[in-house]
């Protein structure tokens, strides 16, 4: 027996959680390290991540608009096929379940598995349990995997698990970022701040050994660029929320607002922590943490040796969390896509408890596939590159949709239209295009999968046409 429709069950809470929670993975803990090595400056540091946060904030707006457009399951991927046709719908989709969902939900699981080792050292990714082939299997990868099928499980059996998760462990991990500020706040080093912002808008490279190189202008630019790969991805999946929008109350007006609220608060949450780490860490020491933990190396001057323990717990909590966000929504998309005969029939049904089963589990197999390649890093590095692009061409959708369609209705309008959306698409277009000059390696990947979506997609179309 299956439902036929969704179950409108998640309040505006449940649906900011949903958006907060997403965000907030092991991103905040790990990538300021890397930031620092790029830029090599406090003032810097901080630059990033509101520029990131600016941006961030004007797509959830403006997303708003769309949201109240078509309040229905799929998102992202409803808003492109709407403003562009079938083809860029299917491409993005496509993307999202071959890189961009599953991609973060296996570094969000190998994160957790990280840190649990730092309590659990037999869980470390340095021990090798078996060889398949040339692949290493390490315990943290096969206790990533666990949490993505347990995870996986609780999400098949109706929106309601993955609702009390979503919410206790968001709630959880905001209340215990906001006590690691507020108590790095007592613990501030005058002179490790002084010394950190006294030459606080040089922009250099600083190496984890400590030598500084400077830049030339343009290189600076791509040192920016390259910087902000960590804190897009740690500030990324906020539109989670818009896959799940046949299960939210008041859809019209709940998503729009659960999007300004929940990147609204991480957006705070990120840049007074990363002002906290610039108050009791040298830059040095943020640049070389071991292995980038920056929040680790800090919460031990915040809070002494237990600080180590308190941190590697807060962060299971957050990648718990956050995983679950990730799985809940994204299944969603390929309902949708399956509805339009553009994925296996399968994905477009919904089990007796009103959640797409089939494409949980095809999701929790590919996220799986890609823990055990182990090379969910370099997935990362392509991800954010597409995720931007996306983005741009999902607020470009905006003003297509306006030409297109004046008279739909919009309970909502984007905020500070056109200016916010065009300030966008400028930051994102110089994005893409600063990566695409200086760090080829971390997009053209990313762009082929994207481009492998072409093929298949006349291939699904076809085989639509002949079941007609």
């Amino acid at each position: 027996m299956s439902n036929t429709s969704f179950k409108p069950t998640l309040s505006l809470l449940d649906a900011t959680m949903v958006v907060a929670g997403s965000m907030i993975g092991s991103g905040i803990f790990i990538v300021s390290a890397d930031i620092v090595r790029n830029v090599g400056s406090a003032g810097w540091l901080i630059v990033v991540w509101l520029l990131t946060g600016f941006m961030t904030l004007t797509a959830a707006l403006s997303y708003g608009e769309l949201s109240a457009m078509f309040p229905k399951a799929g998102g992202q991927y409803v808003y492109l096929k709407e403003a562009y046709n079938p083809l860029v719908g299917f491409l993005y989709g496509w993307s999202f379940f071959a890189v961009i969902q599953t991609g973060t939900i296996a570094a969000v699981g190998v994160a957790f598995s990280k840190f649990t080792a730092y309590l659990i050292p037999q869980m470390s990714e340095d021990i090798v349990l078996f060889t398949i082939g040339s692949l290493k299997i390490s315990p943290a990868q096969l206790l990533s995997i666990a949490i993505i099928v347990i995870l996986t499980f609780i999400n098949t059996k109706g929106v309601k698990g993955g609702k009390m998760i979503q919410t206790t462990f968001t709630l959880t991990k905001l209340l215990s970022l906001f006590g690691l500020i507020i108590f790095g706040f007592f613990a501030f080093k005058g002179d490790i701040w002084k010394a950190n912002w006294s030459n606080a808008w040089n922009l250099q490279h600083l190496a984890k050994d400590g030598t500084i190189a400077s830049y030339t202008t343009a290189a600076a630019l791509g040192a920016i660029a390259a910087a902000m790969v960590g804190s897009i991805f740690s500030s990324d999946a906020w539109n989670n929320v818009t896959f799940i929008a046949g299960e939210i109350k008041n859809p019209q007006r709940n998503i729009g607002l659960s999007l300004f609220m929940g990147t609204l608060v991480v957006t705070l949450i990120y840049v007074s922590a990363n002002i906290v780490y610039t108050g009791v860490l040298p830059l040095q020491e943020i640049a070389s943490a071991e292995k980038d933990r920056v929040a680790v190396a800090a919460s031990h001057v915040i809070f002494g040796n237990i600080g180590t323990v308190v941190i590697a717990l807060m962060i299971m909590v957050s990648t718990f969390g956050c995983n679950n966000g990730l799985i809940l929504a994204g299944a969603r998309v390929y309902y949708t896509m399956a509805k339009d005969g553009l994925f296996f029939k399968k994905t477009g049904e919904l089990n007796k408890n009103s959640v797409p089963e089939f494409g949980l589990w095809i999701q929790c197999l590919v996220a799986a596939l890609l823990c055990l390649s182990g090379k969910y890093g370099d997935l990362l590095d392509m991800v954010s590159f597409i995720v931007v692009i996306f983005y741009v061409l999902t607020i470009l959708g905006i003003f297509i949709l306006r030409k297109k369609r004046p008279d739909a209705e919009r309970p909502y309008k984007a905020f500070g239209y056109p200016v916010l959306p065009i300030m966008y698409m400028l930051m994102g277009v110089t994005f893409c295009t600063l990566l695409i000059i200086y760090k080829p390696e971390f997009t053209w990947p990313g762009l082929i999968i994207t481009l492998i979506g072409i093929p298949l997609y006349y291939l699904a179309v076809a085989n639509k046409s002949k079941q007609q």
